[in-house]
């Protein structure tokens, strides 16, 4: 690979930023300083090194964020904050883009990758992939309604998959969807004469918020997620 390639892929700048960087002595393979953008260096064996900093090569890659409310899920808006916004400068951004997408007002779990097949894998409804929500509601829900929930209900014209509940208080409760329409759980409460008052994505597959702090970015790893 190149090496100018190569510092583009690791997110440092453009074709043109990156030459400026190399022909300023800015960068060193195998601890000596190179002045050629096309320099052919191996990805994975040569030692990259961008004033002192070791530079580290990967195809794709995949961040956990656990979102904060007021912003869209989206990579860019002329008008609102996203949640591209909210990752920190350490995130290598290039080609990155938000899995599916959390409502404007809802927090929690959202994960950021450059890698298109895995998004569309986790996003088809075929393959059954669990969101699970922590939800709180405006008024108690009943076993009828739990039922109605779990059993597939019409929202725009749409049958929902089934889904699970699990009560935890009278107002307060967990709902693990396989799909992702647009204000889903939101309607999905409507439908029930039922209103969401909060809601934060806990889990989506394997993945899970734990101890990640409102706003926190993490890097994880192909095997965290399938």
């Amino acid at each position: 690979m190149r090496l100018d390639k190569f510092l583009v892929e690791c997110g440092i700048g453009s074709r043109k930023e990156v030459k400026d960087i190399i022909y300023n002595k800015k960068i060193k393979v195998n601890n000596q300083i190179t002045v050629s953008p096309k320099e052919n260096i191996d990805p994975f064996n040569d030692k990259i090194c961008l004033e002192d900093k070791m530079l580290e090569y990967k195809e794709f890659r995949y961040y956990l964020m656990n979102k904060k409310a007021g912003y869209i899920t989206a990579v860019e808006d002329s008008r609102e904050k996203t949640v591209m916004d909210l990752l920190p400068d350490w995130v290598v951004k290039k080609n990155l883009v938000p899995v599916g997408r959390l409502d404007k007002d809802t927090e929690g779990l959202l994960l950021f990758t450059n890698d298109g097949k895995l998004n569309h894998k986790l996003l088809s409804p075929r393959n059954h992939i669990e969101k699970c929500y922590y939800v709180e509601i405006e008024k108690s829900i009943n076993i009828e309604d739990i039922r109605k929930l779990e059993n597939g209900i019409c929202i725009d014209n749409y049958k929902t998959m089934p889904s699970k509940v699990y009560k935890l208080e009278e107002r307060k409760i967990l709902l693990t969807i396989m799909e992702g329409k647009f204000h889903q759980v939101k309607k999905m409460l409507e439908a029930v004469n039922n209103k969401v008052l909060y809601l934060k994505r806990i889990s989506f597959g394997k993945l899970k918020l734990d101890n990640l702090e409102l706003g926190e970015v993490k890097e994880i790893f192909i095997e965290d997620i399938i």
